[in-house]
Order: structure tokens, then sequence, then C-alpha cells
């Protein structure tokens, strides 16, 4: 182990994990994802899919760092030898690309921030993100110019994640308790001001209201599955390199549980903060909740800008407060994510960390460029479907079958219930060994077919083909990288 840095408490380590696993998609995907897949009736599926898969996987991963006490990379080389290594490097590979544009996503945060003091995108929200803001092209192919504004927002957001990683768990765990307690206090003060507005309760109706003849629909159910693995950041590496840094005698079982119901717990919340709002914006609008529902960036950057814009008092505080949380919670999945990518290099070059570390975050950072020209929306929304599903998924199975069947689940559970204060039985070798890498694969098959048959979001067929030779990009990638590294080793 080349870093001597541990946890200082158990509440650190949990707060981190909980600040890696909720992130922006807590407030614009799992609000929308329930409200169009059964509403209430969609909490069935999701606690199934939380118990069989998300709680599973989680504990599968703390197990993985703890035992091997390294990056996602070396405790694949470690537990299950050298051929196995590639696994690993997948999942950095694929939180690295993916924190190129998702910081990207954060510049737009923090420039809404500002926009907020003077309600900058007030009227017509849609024209002014789209075309005020990111200069949108209409072609995916015209690469315009790049936007100075959209940068210097990414250049803050790089620098947060520099701070909070740069001397390693230490800053991380300080870091954690600015971006993980404060934006939980503004949800609550999100949601006790939405329901206080007229209409507030139309629109938690139809975030809530069940209707349990969706239960029947299997796209529900992986839907439901696909939401808590991304929401953990499984398959990423994160929660192996923080299991990593886990002192003696501490517990893996009992954590994994905290934190996923932490992180659900979150989700269902912050749904109550966003429907109460959109009910008002209806109410106001006179029209149906459904004609001012939206899910993913345009619920954070062109709805909930109109509805802000419509409170009767204080509208920029709460515009600014409503950003800056956005940009918190983001943060702090991005830092967790870069650190285990800082994790998995260190490990394998043993180079010392203020190298590494500012060499991460600047490649992160030049990559990201390219998404901050003017057709940068639509290839984030490429690399986006394309990363943080197909290839994510992809990794989560593999991660499973390795464990599961390679490793052993039954060695891997007795090894977590030594470390555990609740014990866990042969259930979980059932859901590690075949529940979730089926399901998982299940999920991927259905989303590639549906992908072939239709291509994703109406862009051009050499546009999905670069988000599939994407996909393709990261295992080939990563085996290459692992037999680098071995040959290095092997080399001296």
């Amino acid at each position: 182990m080349n870093e001597k840095a541990l946890w200082s408490s158990r509440l650190a380590f949990i707060l981190a994990a909980i600040g890696a696993a909720i992130g922006i998609g807590n407030v614009w995907r799992f609000p929308y994802m329930a409200y169009s897949n059964g509403g209430g009736a969609f909490l069935i599926p999701y606690t199934v899919a939380l118990v069989t898969a998300g709680i599973p996987l989680l504990i599968m991963e703390f197990g993985l760092g703890y035992k091997a006490k390294a990056g996602a990379p070396l405790s694949f080389r470690t537990l299950l030898g050298e051929r196995r290594e590639w696994i690993g490097w997948m999942a950095v590979l694929i939180g690295f690309l993916t924190m190129a544009y998702y910081c990207t996503i954060l510049a737009w945060a923090a420039n809404y921030t500002v926009f907020s003091t003077t309600l900058a995108y007030a009227g017509d929200t849609e024209a002014f993100f789209f075309g005020e803001f990111l200069g949108l092209s209409e072609s995916i192919g015209f690469f315009d110019t790049i936007n100075w504004l959209i940068v210097s927002g990414a250049a803050v957001a790089w620098l947060w994640v520099y701070v909070a990683v740069i001397r390693g768990v230490r800053s991380v765990e300080k870091m954690a308790y600015v971006t993980v307690v404060l934006p939980w206090l503004l949800i609550l003060l999100f949601v006790v001001r939405g329901i206080t507005l007229p209409g507030a309760m139309d629109g938690i109706a139809y975030y809530l209201t069940p209707d349990f003849s969706v239960l029947l629909d299997p796209q529900v159910w992986l839907a439901a599955y696909g939401q808590i693995f991304f929401t953990l950041s499984l398959g990423w590496g994160v929660m192996i390199a923080y299991a990593s840094y886990l002192p003696e005698k501490s517990d893996i079982g009992k954590n994994a549980v905290i934190i996923a119901l932490a992180n659900s717990v979150t989700s269902i919340v912050a749904g109550l903060a966003v429907f109460s709002t959109l009910g008002y914006m209806a109410h106001q609008a006179g029209v149906p909740v459904t004609e001012v529902v939206r899910g993913g960036i345009e619920l954070a950057f062109v709805t909930y800008p109109a509805a802000i814009q419509m409170l009767p008092f204080g509208a920029p505080i709460f515009g600014v407060l409503f950003f800056f949380m956005l940009l918190a919670l983001g943060i702090a999945s991005a830092f967790a994510t870069i650190e285990a990518v800082n994790r998995a290099v260190i490990d394998q070059t043993g180079l010392p960390r203020r190298l590494v570390v500012p060499a991460v975050c600047i490649s992160g950072f030049l990559l990201g460029l390219f998404f901050t020209t003017s057709s940068g929306y639509q290839w984030l929304d490429i690399a986006d479907h394309y990363l943080s599903f197909f290839a994510l998924v992809l990794v989560g199975a593999l991660e499973a079958v390795a464990v599961g069947h390679l490793y052993g689940a039954d060695l891997m559970r007795r090894f977590i219930n030594a470390h555990s204060e609740i014990v866990i039985g042969r259930w979980w070798d059932l859901c590690i060994r075949y529940v979730a890498p089926a399901l998982l694969f299940a999920a991927l098959g259905f989303s590639i077919l549906q992908g072939l048959a239709e291509p994703y979001g109406g862009y051009p067929l050499w546009a999905n083909a670069c988000g599939w030779a994407l996909v393709l990009f990261i295992p080939l990638g990563a085996v290459a990288i692992a037999r680098g590294v071995q040959k290095k080793d092997r080399w001296g």
C-alpha cells in the first residue's frame, strides 16, 4: 500500500461514501424516473433492486478494496490474478472519461449559480439555456467555437476537485462535510419551501400516486435495477478505492447498508422538493403538471429556473441555493471518482500524489474542453448514454461474475462477515453469482437491441457509431493498460 493515510473515523468514511453515491442524478433522474414508472408503485421494484443488487454489489466492492488495500485494478490483480486486472482498469477508464463531461455539467451549475443572482435566465429559460448560454449548434458535426464562459466554470469545478483530493482522504473527508451535509440541509429547505407553495400537493400527487399495473412491465423492473446501480456509484472503482483506506476492525456490512439507505432516502426526498415546485409552476401557468414535467438536464436548467422566477419572493436567493446545491452534490461524486483514478495510478506507478493529482485533473480538464464547444451538449448526451449505461453496466456485471464465480462468493462473504457487525447469509452469494449478473446482462442486452433498432436521441448513425466505438474502446484500452503495467513489473 503506497499511501499510509486512512479514514480518521467511521463517520468520515460514511459521509465520503454517501457523497460519492449521491449526485446530480438524485435530483433530476430519480424523481422523473419514479414519476414515469408508476409513481409510488416504482418504490416496490426499486426496493427489491436495492436489496438484491444495490446493497450486495456495494458490500462486494467494499470487500474488494478492504481486503486488497488497493484501488480497483490492483485489487482485482491481488485477489483474482493478473488476468483479471483489466476489469479494474475498465472501471477506472469509465470513471475518468465520465468526469471529463460530468465536470462540464458542473460548470453549467457554477455559471447558473452566478446567473441566479440577477435571474439572468428569466423569461424563456429554454431559449436562454440552449441559445444564449450554450450557443448550441444545429448540427452535431459542427464545432464552431469553445464557450469560454463554460470553460471558466469547468476550471472552477476541476480546481475544487483538485483541492478535495490533493491530500488524499485527509482533504476528502474534510470536504465531505461541505458537499454532503450542506446539500442535505438545502434539499430539506427546498422541500419545506416547495410544500408551502400553491399547487404543491398536485405535483407531489403526480410524483407518488401509485400505478400498480406497471409492475407487470419488465422495463420498469429493469429501470429500477439500472437506477440503483447508477446512483450508488457502482462500477467506477470509487467504492473499492474508498474502502481501501479503511482502518483495521472496520465494519463493511453495516456501513454498506447505511450508505445505500441514505442514498435512496435522499433520492425520494429530493423528488418531493422537485415535484412540489413543479406543482406550483403548473398551478401558476394554469396547466396540468404533466405539461411542465421534464427529465434529465432540462429539468435542472430549463424547467426549474422557470419555476424559480415564478416564486413570490426571494427568487434570486433560492436560485443561488439550488444551483450551488447541484454543484456541491456533483463535486462530491466528481472528486470521489477522480480519487479512484488517482489511487489506481499511484498503486501501479508508485509516483507521489503531488504529481499524480495535478496530472489527472489537468488531463480531465483538457479532455473536457471538447464538451464546451457549440455541439458539446449533443456529444455530452451521447457520451453519457453510452458510457454511463452500456460500459458501466458491463463492468458491473463482470465484477459480479469475477467475484461470484472466479474468486468465490462464499469466500468473500466469510471475509466480510469477519469484518462486519451484521452477518450476511447465503442469499448474498445468490445475488452476486446469479441475480445481479443476470439482470445486468439482461438490461444490457435489451438496451443493445433497442439501440440497434432505433439510433439514440435521433442523432445520425455516424454519431451513434462513435458512441459504440467508445464502449468498445473501454475494454480494449483496459486490457492494453493492464498488459503494459504487467510488462513493466516483469522488466522492472
